[in-house]
């Protein structure tokens, strides 16, 4: 093998990596940016259904209703059963003080 051959591995071989180091941190920042926004839509699906209780009355019935018609509306999609529609609306009423909390502690430090 020649001199400038070697030469040439190396620097393919310094551009594999460099490649392959862009496709890990990607996926990373990938499943990261995912993994935020499905935390957003459990939250803001919870806060939802405790609003909606709450403003109209609405029952454990409107769970119930609200999954079967979520999991016909996206078909080969789980997430939706009933089980994880009430731990969505747990999460919220779990964390929603914490997170307003934490909102006003923002402002204030945005005035001082």
């Amino acid at each position: 093998m020649t001199i400038q051959r070697v030469v040439h591995e190396q620097e393919y071989q310094a551009f594999l990596d460099a490649v392959k180091t862009e496709i890990r941190k990607t996926r990373l920042y990938l499943a990261r940016t995912a993994n935020h926004e499905m935390i957003q839509l459990y939250w803001l699906l919870g806060k939802a259904i405790v609003e909606k209780q709450e403003q109209l009355g609405w029952g454990k019935a409107v769970v119930e209703k609200l999954s079967t018609d979520l999991r016909k509306s996206f078909e080969g999609r789980s997430g939706f059963s009933v089980q994880n529609l009430w731990y969505m609306r747990q999460f919220y009423l779990e964390y929603y003080k914490d997170v307003v909390s934490a909102l006003m502690i923002k402002d204030r430090k945005l005035l001082i």
